[in-house]
């Protein structure tokens, strides 16, 4: 079972690496100011860090759960205002950000579940903890 809690993680965080990464483009800075993010040249990029942090955190299963805060962080303006849904005329385009909306309201759901049981087994905290319960019993 801990081999299936480590290979979760990995699953979930790969998306906001990869994701994040293209935080720091033109495009993506300029789509974003064109969605109404206020100061996108600073907030987008910003965004970007907070992503591939919390992913990385998480990944490694150091700090998790403050990791999984950076993402729920991130989680929550983005989707509001990214994939406003509700704010989509073109039909197609309204499934398309409902189905966005509700894939980040899926991974905010995940980054919760990990806010709360941190990062289990076969993490950097864990083997942390581990250490230090050794200490006490030695001393």
């Amino acid at each position: 079972m801990k081999y299936a809690v480590a290979l979760g993680r990995v699953l979930f965080s790969l998306i906001f690496i990869v994701g994040g990464l293209g935080h720091f483009s033109s495009s993506t800075i300029s789509w974003a100011a064109s969605q109404g993010v206020p100061l996108a040249h600073l907030l987008v990029p910003l965004a970007g860090i907070m992503a591939i942090a919390g992913g990385l955190s998480i990944i490694l299963g150091y700090r998790a759960r403050y990791g999984a805060l950076l993402l729920i962080l991130f989680l929550i303006p983005v989707t509001l205002m990214m994939h406003a849904f509700w704010r989509v005329s073109d039909p197609s385009m309204h499934d398309i950000q409902q189905i966005m909306f509700l894939k980040n309201l899926s991974m905010l759901g995940g980054a919760i579940l990990i806010f709360h049981f941190g990062s289990g087994p076969m993490s950097l905290d864990n083997l942390k903890r581990n250490s230090s319960q050794s200490k006490s019993v030695v001393e």
